[in-house]
């Protein structure tokens, strides 16, 4: 019998068995290690708090259930393969899988995970995947003067992609003085949003709140893109399209990883995409987003204690038994 975690109520889940299958022919049999959680998605989803409008569009790939729920939902999962291609099977793979103890999937949605990428951080290629999507978007050029808003597991992955372009500022914009933290371990500057600068070329928007996006769009010089990135669930946020908006020819783009950027989508796959996260992911600065963590078994409790909980937690790491 295998075990997953369903959702099955607004801020309830519960941990659930199901009967195992071997793989078949151009499928692996994948025994989890760990699983990450943000506090992006998952929360929406914990909360029921997902737009039946977009239910079907936030479909995860191996999502089994309807949003709001009962629902397994997850995309974060490393583990290692026990049956399958002779080339796969002892090796370390990434999946866009739900939290889930042993799961078979075809091979090719897996992506290897390099030896020097650690199994804790390798659960956040997934992050990493959407914040390349979001630099193949925005193009920063050289010499560039940008902002990320919001410091959170999105932000901060473009931050940390950003600080290795050689551009003339960057700067990680949050309310939040706990980020400074994250800032400092990435090796850029934290300013609290009263105190950006301002004539940015460019603005990459995370903060998932109205006011981020609107100090965002103040930090634009004339006719500069600001990149939205967040995602609101069921709020409608207000945009302040009024006052100087359109007399200084600001512009505002949506970039969201369901799809590969335009910029690159004739040369890329999302494999390609997915595989160039994990080779990035290779860079120990990252384990800086890795905040909390939790045995499999105690996944329902920690779900609610994420949601409802204090401080500024990142990804949460969950340990499965025999990956300990």
């Amino acid at each position: 019998m295998w075990t997953a975690y369903w959702t099955t109520s607004p801020r309830t889940g519960e941990l659930r068995t199901e009967p195992g299958r071997d793989p078949g022919d151009g499928e692996a049999l994948v025994r989890t290690l760990r699983s990450g959680v943000s506090r992006g998605t998952e929360m929406l989803v914990h909360a029921g708090a997902v737009p039946p409008e977009v239910a079907a569009t936030m479909r995860a790939p191996f999502q089994e259930g309807d949003l709001p729920g009962p629902v397994k939902y997850g995309y974060l999962s490393v583990g290692v393969v026990e049956e399958g291609p002779d080339e796969l099977v002892g090796r370390r793979v990434f999946c866009l899988f739900p939290h889930q103890d042993r799961y078979v999937v075809p091979v090719t949605a897996l992506t290897p995970v390099p030896d020097d990428v650690p199994s804790d951080r390798a659960v956040l290629a997934g992050t990493v995947e959407t914040a390349v999507n979001a630099l193949w978007d925005a193009a920063p050029r050289l010499g560039d003067r940008v902002a990320v808003v919001g410091a959170g597991m999105v932000g901060g992955a473009v931050a940390a992609l950003l600080r290795t372009f050689p551009l003339d500022r960057l700067q990680l914009v949050d309310v939040d003085p706990a980020r400074a933290e994250l800032a400092r371990a990435l090796g850029v500057d934290w300013v609290h949003p009263d105190d950006a600068a301002g004539e940015c070329d460019l603005v990459v928007h995370c903060s998932t709140s109205e006011q981020g996006l609107a100090r965002g769009l103040e930090l634009l010089g004339d006719e500069g893109e600001l990149i939205e990135m967040s995602w609101y669930g069921t709020r409608t946020p207000r945009v302040p399209l009024g006052g100087p908006f359109h007399a200084r020819r600001l512009s505002v783009r949506a970039s969201q990883v369901g799809a590969v950027a335009a910029a690159r989508r004739a040369r890329r796959t999302t494999a390609d995409r997915l595989a160039l996260a994990m080779r990035l992911l290779a860079d120990p600065a990252l384990d800086a987003f890795l905040t909390s963590r939790s045995a499999f078994a105690d996944l329902p409790a920690a779900m609610e204690r994420l949601y409802a909980g204090t401080g500024s937690p990142l990804c949460h790491v969950v340990v499965y038994p025999e990956g300990a």
